[in-house]
C-alpha cells in the first residue's frame, strides 16, 4: 500500500514491554510531510541525547501526537500483550483528529476505530511509526527516574526496569515495590522465594 498518499498518517509504538516493573507507554504521532525530521528512526537505534533532542523536535513539528500508557495494576490483569495493545488505541484516541490510517510497529492490530496496518520493523522503516518509538521511550524513561527518585535502592536511572542480574539481586535484597509487575515470571519467583 502507498502510505505517501495519506496526509494524516499516523505511527504507533510503544516503550515498556520487557521490563518488570513500571509502566507500558505508547504514543501516536502525526508527522507534517511538508517538514521531515532529520535521524527518525527506531528508538533502540539511538542514544539516550539523541532521543531527547528528536522528542523535542517531533512534539514541535509534527502535525499532532499523544502519548499514553496502561499501569502495572492493568499489566498485571491483562497481561504485558494486552496492555500493550490498549495503551496503543488510548493513544491514537487522544489525537485531537481522526488519521486516516494507521501504522502500528510489529505483527499485531490494537483495537482501533480506523484503518490501520502492523509493520514488523516499522519503526525503522516508517518515520512516524519511529517517531512514535521515540516519544515512547523518551516519556517512559522519564517515568522511571522519578520512580528512581522515589525508590533510589532499585536504581532504576540506571536499568529503567529490565530485569538485569543487578536488577534482580536488588529485588531480592529489598523486596518489590508498587511499581513491579508481580505477573511477570522474575518477579512472581523471587515472590514465592
Amino acid at each position: 500500500m502507498d502510505f505517501a498518499k495519506f496526509t494524516l498518517l499516523c505511527g504507533v509504538d510503544e516503550a515498556g514491554r520487557g521490563p518488570i516493573a513500571g509502566p507500558v507507554v505508547a504514543a501516536a504521532v502525526i508527522l507534517d510531510p511538508a517538514h521531515p525530521i532529520e535521524g527518525v528512526t527506531d528508538s533502540k537505534k539511538l542514544s539516550e541525547k539523541k532521543r531527547q533532542l528528536l522528542s523535542e523536535r517531533i512534539k514541535q513539528h509534527a502535525l499532532y501526537w499523544a502519548i499514553a500508557q496502561c499501569d502495572v495494576e492493568e499489566i498485571d490483569q491483562l497481561n504485558i500483550l494486552h496492555a500493550s495493545m490498549l495503551a496503543m488505541s488510548r493513544a491514537v484516541a487522544a489525537l485531537p483528529v481522526a488519521p486516516e490510517h494507521v501504522l502500528i510497529d510489529g505483527n499485531r492490530l490494537p483495537d482501533l476505530n480506523v484503518p490501520a496496518t502492523a509493520i514488523i520493523k516499522g519503526d525503522a522503516s516508517e518515520a512516524c511509526i519511529g517517531a512514535a518509538s521515540i516519544l515512547a521511550k523518551v516519556e517512559r524513561d522519564r517515568q522511571m527516574l522519578e520512580w528512581h527518585e522515589k525508590y533510589p535502592v532499585y536504581d532504576f536511572a540506571r536499568h529503567k526496569a529490565y530485569p538485569t542480574p543487578q536488577h534482580l539481586q536488588l529485588i531480592r535484597e529489598h523486596g518489590i515495590t508498587p511499581i513491579h509487575r508481580r505477573s511477570f515470571r522474575p518477579v512472581r519467583e523471587l515472590l514465592t522465594v
